[in-house]
Parts: structure tokens; sequence; C-alpha cells
């Protein structure tokens, strides 16, 4: 999967995160359609499925949204990414990151983050195991660096090997559709990874990681915010807000159902999503250590999902951003 980002230049950062709380307050209230027929809602997934999507899968499969009123369409992301597609009305929601909406609201856009999923960082910075020479990011410092060329990830990559010690000095090599590849043929030398799903196939699969977290290295806040967003004017309309209170109900249902069983929820997932071909074993251990690590509720083995951002991490991140120059006013 790789992590993935958009590192653009942006005029406001503040605005990105407002609003969140309200919509997800007003979900909590279980608002459902109440109209004849179920109303259309069409979401987008940012990368092939994987348990970041367990909820959205479980919600569908389950009933959930179909008791809410709603009728819920599950897109492949576009090559245009979830983002470029709501704001152009292909999708009504997609999966996206608070910084990404936070970037492409800098270029014109007029997206809304409106749901937070993870409540702990879950990017990894990793190399290989058998690279003995990185030892900590202060390794990183001359070494080839495997990315999506987001201007985002080289301020957190520089950050965090200053506070080891380093310069924050590394060269880019544009990563192919596998992390793991790029880094066994030798083309790079540390890649992103997600602890929840790629650092789990290391684990199972090989080859072994030797993994940092920026927030331990420099890097304040909480980097990875993974949510929902939408364009103002779809939620402009009344109709559309019911039906964004109504999805976002059931989704953290979904989510919740998938906390307190994670086994059902990851056959689940594999049954739905038969198109991305997901190993069982993958996905059922990629559940365990989300909810044994408390990465969507913020505690170990929490099974409530609260789908609200905390506001104070996420600023501290993208002023972060913003006084690296990632951001320019």
């Amino acid at each position: 999967m790789g992590i993935r980002s958009r590192g653009k230049s942006i005029a406001r950062v503040v605005a990105a995160a407002c609003g969140l709380a309200l919509v997800v307050a007003s979900a909590a209230c279980g608002g459902t359609n109440s109209g004849s027929g179920d109303e259309p809602v069409t979401f987008m997934l940012d990368w092939t499925p994987n348990t970041n999507h367990v909820g959205i899968y479980a919600a569908e499969s389950l009933g959930y949204y179909k008791d809410a009123g709603i009728n819920v369409n599950i897109l492949p992301t576009a090559q245009a990414g979830a983002e470029t597609s709501v704001e152009n009305g292909v999708a009504d929601i997609g999966f996206t990151t608070l910084s990404n909406v936070a970037a492409f609201n800098a270029q014109g856009a007029s997206l809304r983050y409106v749901f937070d999923l993870t409540q702990k960082p879950v990017a990894r910075w990793c190399s290989l195991a058998s690279r003995t020479d990185i030892q900590t990011p202060k390794d990183f410092d001359g070494k080839t660096f495997v990315s999506f060329g987001s201007a985002e990830q080289t301020a957190v990559i520089r950050q965090m090997i200053k506070s080891a010690g380093g310069n924050g000095n590394f060269q880019t090599a544009t990563a192919g559709t596998n992390t793991f590849q790029t880094l066994s043929s030798g083309k790079g030398d540390f890649g992103g990874f997600y602890v929840t799903w790629e650092n789990v196939e290391s684990k199972l699969n090989g080859p072994a990681l030797n993994c940092f977290v920026a927030s331990d290295w420099g890097v304040p806040g909480n980097p990875d915010q993974l949510g929902f967003a939408v364009n103002s004017s779809w939620l402009n309309n009344t109709k559309n807000q019911k039906k964004l209170q109504s999805f976002i109900t059931a989704t953290i249902k979904g989510y919740d159902y998938a906390l307190s069983h994670p086994d059902t929820a990851a056959d689940l997932l594999v049954k739905q999503a038969k198109e991305a071909n997901l190993d069982a074993t993958l996905a059922k251990t990629s559940m365990e250590d989300i909810v044994k690590g408390g990465y969507w509720t913020g505690k170990e083995n929490g099974t409530s999902l609260s789908g609200k951002l905390n506001v104070q991490e996420s600023q501290d991140y993208l002023n972060f951003q913003q006084s690296a120059g990632t951001y320019t006013d």
C-alpha cells in the first residue's frame, strides 16, 4: 500500500480542522433518512480495500446502511484520487487524510473533513531490518527515501533526521506499486508504511522491517488523521446533511462491530472486497493489532469509536508543516 500524501502550498491551515465535531455529534444522535426508499450515497476509497475500510464493508454487509435508509455504492479509488473525485462530484464522500484536505483547499477546493478514524499515529518510517547500518533516523541521512514525491513527507523525514542528530539531507526515489520490492531491489533505503497493514504483512511474510514513529522523533501532533471528506457545496444541501448523518452513524456502528468482532469483520472484508484478493490471515492479524493497539479508539482493546478529530494534535501538525515550508501563505 505505502503511505501516500499530497504536499501542496496552502494559504489557510486553521480552517481545515473546523466543523468535524459538529457533524459527528449530529450523526451520533442517530439521524436517519425518513423519506420513502433508500437514498443513494457514493463513497470512494483512497486505496485498494484493506482494514482501514473494514467498518464500511461491515456496515454494508450487516445491513446497517439499509436500516439507516441509505444505499451506499462503494467506489474503487480513481487515478485522480478520492479528493478530486469528491471535489468534482464523482463521489459524495471520500476516504482521505486531514492534511490532504488542507492541501486541496489551498488550491481552491472546498472540502470538509467530517469523520476521523485514527486516534493514534499509524505511519511508520522503515528500512529493511537487514540494513544494520540504519539504527536511528539519523542514519537516513544521505540515503534514498522511497516516496510518492510529497513535500509533506519530506518535511517529516527531515525533522526526524535532525531530531536524531543528523543534517536532514537525503535523496528520493519514486515508489512503485510495492514499497517492499523497491527496498529489496536496492533502489531505495527506507520508506513509509502503515503499522496496521504493511507492518503486519512484514511480520507474517517478511521481509522484516526496522521502523520509527515520527512523533517519537520531533514531529509534533498526530500526522496520521485518516477519515472522510465531503464537498462543502454538497454538504450545504439539507438533504445531504441528513444522508451524511445517516452514513456516519451506520459507519461508526460498522467499525464498532469490527472492533468487537475482529475475526468476523475481517472475513466480511475479504468476502465483500473480492476484487482485492485479500489474504484472510493478513486481514485478521491486522484487525487484532488494531484492537490491541487502540489505533482507532485511543486505548488498548477499545471497542467504541468516537469518529472525532483531536483538533489540537491536528493543528500542531499542520503548523509544523507550515513552518517547514510545505504550506506557503
